[in-house]
């Protein structure tokens, strides 16, 4: 695995190092001591999965309340995203800013979003899956999410957002006092 640090400290890009011959491919996906050695979190306590029909779907921007905060793993299996994370962290000198990075079947990248951070994708292609490993139990209690086009932050989509949820399009503005970590 190749692990490159993002402008936004704790989040890293994460490229996998394929081995291929005439049968194909194998690549290593996550190692608990590789991780360990960068000093990234390696506690994994659920592997999740969504399937996403329809290009143009937007799911986010959700985060966990302290002390459930969740650092996540995002792998993108089938079609193309646009993952989108933004630093909640209030003591964090990169607090309030975004980062977007392409994550496709085709390029195998991975993000990783530590606690504090909500986090979001955008579909690119029809027909996507996408696959996280989180550190911590989902809490339904400590669920929160923040607008797609909350104003506070100022994210610049790559391409019109066509479908959201319910719940995502009911997010409230953020709130600063709310803290993610």
């Amino acid at each position: 695995m190749i692990i490159t640090p993002t402008r936004l400290p704790g989040a890293s890009l994460i490229e996998v190092e394929r081995r291929e011959d005439s049968r194909g491919h194998f690549a290593r996906l996550y190692c608990e001591r590789e991780f360990q050695a960068h000093g990234l979190p390696a506690r994994v306590a659920q592997t999740n999965r969504s399937v996403t029909l329809r290009r143009g779907t937007l799911r986010g921007m959700h985060y966990q309340l302290a002390p459930h905060g969740e650092d996540k793993l995002v792998r993108c299996e089938r079609g193309a995203i646009w993952d989108c994370i933004i630093d909640l962290r209030p003591d964090s000198a990169t607090c309030g800013q975004w980062l977007g990075v392409e994550l496709s079947e085709a390029n195998g990248r991975m993000l990783l979003v530590p606690k504090g951070f909500a986090h979001g994708f955008l579909t690119l292609t029809d027909d996507v899956a996408v696959s996280y490993q989180v550190s911590e139990f989902y809490t339904p209690g400590a669920e929160r999410g923040i607008r797609y086009d909350d104003p506070a932050f100022g994210i610049e989509w790559p391409s019109p957002i066509l479908s959201l949820s319910d719940k995502d399009a009911a997010w409230p503005a953020y709130v600063r006092d709310e803290v993610a970590a």
